[in-house]
């Protein structure tokens, strides 16, 4: 099995409790809106609960398909695929994970300012940030810094690599990243009973699995099978 379906299988493993649900819509303009409910009549159900309990295997719902439309063509998601790229190559982190991560976080908008003060792409606190940053960027300010894309994205793959190493397990680091590290070694190295954080982590996971199979066929088409006979 191949690194990348064993990830996948690792996700579809969990047992995670949460109903969580992304809502979202494309504007006339091109512009997704995301959301953790519906928020009006545009908004569609796109990753969540509802389709969950229709007994569809996580990440292959039909409305999944705008949402994964939308992350290959919109020019937002565009220009954030070369620090995307980087930042893979730097710290390990999927690719696919890291955007399932600011989709959630901020649905592609590199100038979200969340009411806790996380910035940018992938909702980084200033504290966090001067954890992960480098010297080279220690000598920004730090809402400038996390509000540049290419460094938002460099430390929040750094951040969330670290975790994962700490933590061994995805899910684990993502509810480090969404309620502290203390929050989860409280609950034993696993997502702990809060139900914004297990909202989030099965949001994120949910997501990243649906981008592994979106990816999956396009990869397949260059595969080459070799039979054992000589």
């Amino acid at each position: 099995m191949s690194a990348r379906l064993a990830i996948g299988a690792a996700v579809l493993a969990l047992a995670l409790p949460a109903q969580a649900e992304l809502w979202g819509y494309v504007d006339a303009q091109g512009m997704a809106h995301l959301a953790t409910r519906q928020i009006d009549g545009a908004y569609n159900l796109v990753l969540g609960a509802a389709n969950a309990s229709q007994g569809r295997v996580p990440g292959k719902q039909d409305s999944s398909q705008h949402l994964l439309t939308w992350l290959e063509i919109a020019p937002e998601v565009k220009s954030v695929q070369p620090y995307l790229r980087e930042a893979a190559a730097q710290t390990g982190v999927d690719m696919a994970l890291l955007k399932a991560v600011i989709t959630v976080e901020s649905g592609y908008k590199r100038n979200a300012v969340s009411p806790r003060g996380a910035l940018g792409l992938m909702q980084i606190t200033p504290v966090a940030a001067a954890r992960y940053a480098s010297l080279t960027e220690r000598l920004r300010p730090a809402e400038q810094r996390l509000l540049d894309p290419r460094i938002n994205v460099l430390t929040g793959a750094r951040m969330l690599a670290d975790l994962i190493k700490r933590f061994g397990r995805i899910d684990a680091a993502l509810a480090a990243w969404n309620a502290g590290e203390s929050a989860v070694r409280r609950a034993g190295g696993v997502v702990p009973p809060i139900d914004e954080t297990q909202a989030h982590v099965h949001l994120v996971l949910e997501l990243y699995w649906a981008l592994l199979q979106h990816g999956m066929p396009a990869q397949a088409q260059h595969l080459t099978i070799h039979s054992d006979k000589p």
